[in-house]
């Protein structure tokens, strides 16, 4: 746990056995305007979102964007980068300030956290729409850069 792709599993280990997520501000001095949440789980391997249970990653869900809600009102957002970029092997998902004028491309309009789809070996990053509705932009694998840094 020495090595740097670790330092999210060390600060995993200092929480409590019994919480199921944790939020922790992005460590990065070029990152100050976000917040990762972690699961406090340990998951085998790359610690990739699909070995998660489908209830694990809708409390995950659930709590990363209540928390950007929270931090950030209508200018929400959340992104979860795919697995060839990250630099972390704990899973986690940045929260942070959607830049202006980031949306493009193709996305899945969703209604609640539950049909978010599952993602495997892409990223993902989520938004609000002005109608109470979600964009899920799939397909990248670098997907923090949509975040105020």
């Amino acid at each position: 746990m020495k090595a740097r792709q670790c330092s999210l599993c060390v600060e995993t280990e200092k929480q409590p056995a019994d919480v199921k997520f944790f939020f922790l501000k992005d460590a990065n001095p070029r990152k100050a305007n976000r917040t990762l949440i972690l699961a406090r789980r340990h998951i085998q391997g790359l610690h990739l979102m699909v070995e998660m249970t489908a209830d694990e990653r809708l409390d995950l869900w659930r709590a990363a964007i209540g928390k950007a809600k929270e931090l950030w009102g209508a200018n929400w957002a959340v992104a979860y980068n795919g697995d060839k970029v990250r630099t972390q092997c704990h899973l986690h998902i940045h929260i942070g300030r959607l830049l202006p004028g980031v949306e493009a491309g193709e996305f899945i309009e969703v209604g609640s956290p539950a049909q978010i789809p599952v993602p495997v070996l892409d990223g993902l990053w989520i938004h609000g729409t002005a109608e109470g509705k979600m964009h899920v932009h799939t397909g990248e694998q670098i997907t923090e850069t949509v975040l105020l840094r």
